[in-house]
């Protein structure tokens, strides 16, 4: 079976958790991506910040998962970030 179908959490680097319902989301790699005034990609980075959607590997149009934009950074750590969206309230874990 291709790796692709047959990914184990050692596969996986992040984990996203939805704290309105519970829903999990891992990923292998993250960005944080900015857009701009007409709503079209308009670049992307390492780091948080208000205003920047979370998004999930992989990086095309099977992406994982997309927050809305992020409206407040409750806390941040080197390996965790609790965070809310204009929709939710997430709790991101580098594992």
């Amino acid at each position: 079976m291709s790796k692709l179908y047959n990914n184990n959490e050692s596969d996986f680097n992040w984990k996203l958790k939805r704290l309105n319902d519970g829903l999990t989301k891992v990923s292998k790699d993250i960005k944080w991506i900015e857009f701009d005034k007409n709503g079209r990609f308009k670049k992307d980075y390492k780091k948080i910040k208000i205003g920047r959607s979370l998004l999930m590997s992989p990086f095309n149009m099977f992406f994982t998962w997309q927050t809305t934009t992020v409206t407040k950074v409750e806390k941040e750590e080197k390996n965790y970030v609790k965070f809310k969206t204009k929709n939710s309230d997430y709790e991101l874990f580098k594992i």
